[in-house]
This record gives structure tokens, C-alpha cells and sequence, in this order.
């Protein structure tokens, strides 16, 4: 604890200082420009790999990158996906898995979380992904596992349209989807083009998109 106490003091002292004006802007309100969906690992940190100022990116965190399809008990992923696309007017919505995802292995290997009845349901909104894995083939269980990380990626782009604010701005074509999966060895993102349905190399790709919209209506369909 001492360290990140620390680790603030350094803030206060050195760098609240250096961005002053920055802060003083953002006391008054936040325009940030995407939504990004991520997992609560430690070792994911979304400001740090896309070089992100305060301000820039709102932040929805848990275990597995999951949102929820919405319903009638809408929860704390759901009320904040609403409030960054109806309020916020956010433009991209990213849905960023990654590497070594325990949630994801949990899944992938069959764990029995029985223990852990809380992270047992909320795992089963990845259910859709690990159906559609489960019909494959897969040459080691590492092989299992990178696909199952992908494929709930693109799970969870499909529940976020659920949700009403959601499928308005993409039907008023003011909103991107992005999916994406960070690999914490390497650095790497790919991405998911959503014409091939398949993920690459976001270096290479800068320009790819799970679904683009802005500037035209949504295609019909999921």
C-alpha cells in the first residue's frame, strides 16, 4: 500500500503540476471520444497502451471484457454504456480483449467455480462465445483458449447492440464498433475487420473496424 501511496504523493507533488490547465478543464466537465470495454486485469491498462490523456476515454472494467445483452435489470455495465453513448456522445465504442485472460481460461479449461457463485453467473454471458468454440477444432488447448478470447470479443460486440442507446446511434450512423485483443508479451493489438470477420494486425490495419457506421446508417443485422 505504501508504494501507491507513494505513487499519489509523486502525482500531487510532480505531475498534477505539470498539467495544471489540463485538470482545470476537466474539473468543469468530460468530452471523452470512445468507450472502451476491457477487463479488470492488472496487467491491461487502456490509458497506458493507446496513450490516452485524462478526459479522453471512458473506462468500463470487469472481469472477462463482458457487457451484459440488455434487459430488465439493467446493472452497472448497462446504466454506463447508456450514459457514455446518450449523454457523452461518444463516437467509438472499443471492446478490448487480451492474452492469459483467467476469466476467459476459466471457461476455456472448465474450471468449476462453485465456489465463486458470483463470477460463475457472470461469466455465463459468454456463453454464446464458448458454444461456438466448443463446435471447432483446435490443435493444443493454448489454440482453444486465443480463439475463445476472440470469439468473446466479438460476443460481447453483439450483446452491447442490444442496448437501446446503442442501436439508436447506429442507426443515426454516429457510432464505430471496435473489437480488439491485446497481447501482453508482445504489445500487440489485432483487430476485427468486420468484412472478413477476421482479426488483424491493428499496427498494419489502423483503419480497421468491427462495424462502422458514422456518416451512414447501421447494415441490417447483427
Amino acid at each position: 500500500m505504501q508504494k501507491i501511496i507513494d505513487g499519489f504523493l509523486n502525482f500531487q507533488q510532480n505531475v498534477f503540476p505539470e498539467h495544471s490547465e489540463l485538470f482545470q478543464r476537466l474539473a468543469k466537465a468530460q468530452s471523452p471520444s470512445a468507450l472502451f470495454v476491457t477487463c479488470s486485469d492488472s496487467r491491461v491498462v487502456p490509458e497506458l497502451l493507446t496513450q490516452q490523456d485524462p478526459g479522453d476515454l471512458f473506462v468500463i472494467r470487469n472481469a472477462g471484457n463482458i457487457v451484459p445483452s440488455y434487459g430488465p435489470e439493467p446493472g452497472g455495465v448497462s446504466a454506463s454504456v447508456e450514459y457514455a453513448v446518450a449523454v457523452l456522445k461518444v463516437s467509438d465504442i472499443v471492446i478490448c480483449g487480451h492474452s492469459d485472460c483467467g476469466a476467459i481460461g476459466a471457461i476455456a479449461t472448465g474450471q468449476c467455480l462453485a465456489h465463486l457463485p458470483a463470477v460463475a453467473h457472470w461469466l455465463r454471458y459468454a456463453d454464446s462465445a464458448k458454444v461456438v468454440i466448443d463446435a471447432r477444432q483446435h490443435a493444443t488447448a493454448q489454440a482453444r483458449m486465443d480463439a475463445l478470447v476472440r470469439e468473446n470479443v466479438i460476443a460481447q460486440l453483439a450483446n452491447i447492440r442490444t442496448h437501446p442507446a446503442v442501436a439508436l446511434a447506429l442507426e443515426q450512423g454516429r457510432l464505430n464498433l471496435h473489437g480488439w485483443v491485446y497481447d501482453i508479451a508482445s504489445g500487440s493489438i489485432d483487430a476485427l475487420d468486420g468484412n472478413s470477420r477476421h482479426f488483424v494486425p491493428l499496427a498494419a490495419n489502423p483503419q480497421t473496424c468491427a462495424l462502422e457506421t458514422k456518416g451512414k446508417r447501421a447494415p441490417w443485422g447483427p
